[in-house]
């Protein structure tokens, strides 16, 4: 298991209730499962489910969710979710 650490931005941050986390997982898609297990409300369900995810900054496609976390130095993987936002000029 890789230690991920989770931030949430925007609406996320409020649906999650808090600004990051941390958790253990092999996939992006384990991670995924482990904050919809620790965040039950389905507004949140449905914030993570439109929103992009990040893993160390680089997007991760729905497809490429099963695909093995490969942490950093120090034994890390930081994955990030920005749900949709609007906005500009």
């Amino acid at each position: 298991m890789t230690r991920v650490v989770v931030t949430f931005w925007g609406g996320a941050r409020a649906a999650a209730g808090c600004a990051s986390e941390q958790l253990e997982a092999d996939t992006v898609a384990d991670a995924l499962a482990v904050l919809r297990d620790r965040h039950p409300d389905p507004g949140f369900a449905r914030v993570l489910t439109a929103s992009s995810v990040l893993v160390d900054g680089h997007a991760v496609r729905p497809d490429r969710r099963r695909d093995a976390l490969t942490p950093d130095a120090d034994g890390c993987v930081r994955l990030e979710v920005l749900p949709p936002f609007a906005g500009g000029a």
